[in-house]
């Protein structure tokens, strides 16, 4: 359910100044788009299918995963929504997907008609939202392909180097989702995930410290997405 202004403003984080939504260069030049920040528990809803599209979000800590629910019950994730990451443009004036906070993660929160305003008047903005329009674009081409046409190493492999990818490319990263997102995401089941992700430990191309905590072999785990 939409949360009211009202319960909005009881859920801001008052501790944190609002900060620019385009710190970390998005939106740079555009300083009059200040979110409001917020924060979410986990598995908690941010928003959901079929409500108003009023709002832009940014990921400042934490990891948001958006979903459907298909006709016969089954869950399909849709992305992951990492650190830096922007979520909720929507082509209509609803959501088509609902978004729930993964872990305790916080977001800043812009009005759309805000970010609206400012691409009219600033032709940078205009580009740097083309800019996110086509990096979801590719984002969805990549993931029909993965689902299409890939082995479940292939899939699982390809999914671990993406995630490594975007936090940096460290090879040593905690994984913010649980095994059951990574198969609601890669259209496996969770028995496959866990039967693949030891599969890809026992070749060497990658290791579990604990937890979530992983590390790759990057070079090996190349090997299994090309296989």
């Amino acid at each position: 359910m939409a949360l009211d202004t009202a319960s909005l403003r009881s859920r801001a984080v008052e501790s944190i100044p609002s900060p620019s939504l385009h710190e970390g260069g998005l939106f740079a030049g555009c300083p009059e788009l200040v979110g409001s920040p917020f924060a979410y528990a986990r598995d908690e809803e941010i928003y959901g299918e079929g409500e108003e599209a009023e709002f832009v979000y940014r990921v400042t800590s934490g990891a948001v995963r958006t979903y459907k629910i298909l006709g016969d019950g089954r869950r399909q994730i849709t992305g992951f929504h990492l650190p830096g990451d922007l979520f909720g443009f929507e082509p209509g004036e609803v959501h088509t997907h609902t978004a729930e906070a993964i872990s305790e993660t916080k977001v800043l929160m812009v009005r759309r008609r805000q970010v609206a305003r400012a691409a009219a008047t600033r032709a940078e903005v205009a580009c740097q939202l083309w800019s996110v329009a086509a990096s979801g674009l590719r984002h969805a081409q990549d993931h029909m392909l993965l689902l299409g046409r890939r082995s479940a190493v292939e899939r699982v492999a390809a999914f671990l180097m993406d995630v490594d990818d975007r936090l940096g490319a460290t090879g040593t990263f905690d994984l913010p989702m649980t095994r059951r997102d990574i198969a609601d995401y890669l259209g496996l089941t969770l028995e496959t995930v866990s039967r693949t992700v030891t599969q890809l430990e026992s070749d060497g191309a990658l290791l579990r410290a604990g937890g979530r905590r992983v590390s790759l072999r990057r070079g090996r785990m190349r090997r299994a997405i090309e296989a």
